[in-house]
């Protein structure tokens, strides 16, 4: 697996690089082994990137509600949630054009804006006790959200302020 990218085959899947990992993952049945010795950014647990408690408001259309062990609240609209899907496709477009997770597209200039029906989550589910999945009005559901990125992009004032600091 590790010589089609040029590596010696008693090569430590430790001493890869992040981008090296994830091609190794993509292009083989291994992602297992990968996975294993990926680490999360910094060396301590972050008990504060998991809920305490989860509500999420399905038939009224309102959005996401998270309680986080640390008492941090958040609140997420499912516009902004779909507008912040951490996918390959949706992390590509928003890149492209210059958005940040959460920021609803841009028109073009002279572009006559159209109607869009209001964003809204069909149903939910949980992905192991890791993230959340959406499937939108949109026929979207390719996004795994997990509690370490809702936390990254929360959109509350006091985390704004924290990411403008860093």
């Amino acid at each position: 697996m590790l010589k089609e990218f040029g590596f010696p085959s008693e090569f430590r899947f430790a001493k890869l690089t992040h981008y090296q990992k994830l091609r190794v993952r993509l292009s083989s049945a291994g992602w297992r082994a990968i996975l294993k010795y990926m680490t999360l950014q910094g060396s301590t647990p972050r008990a504060g990137n998991d809920p305490k408690s989860v509500v999420i408001h399905l038939t009224t259309g309102t959005g996401v509600e998270i309680e986080w062990k640390d008492g941090h609240r958040s609140v997420y609209t499912f516009a902004f949630l779909r507008d912040a899907c951490p996918c390959a496709l949706c992390e590509e477009e928003r890149t492209k054009s210059g958005r940040k997770a959460g920021e609803a597209a841009k028109l073009a200039p002279g572009a006559l804006p159209m109607f869009k029906p209001a964003m809204k989550a069909l149903s939910a589910e949980a992905v192991g006790k890791y993230a959340l999945k959406f499937s939108w009005n949109d026929k979207h559901d390719l996004g795994i959200y997990s509690w370490f990125y809702l936390r990254e992009v929360c959109p509350c004032g006091e985390c704004a302020r924290t990411r403008t600091r860093v």
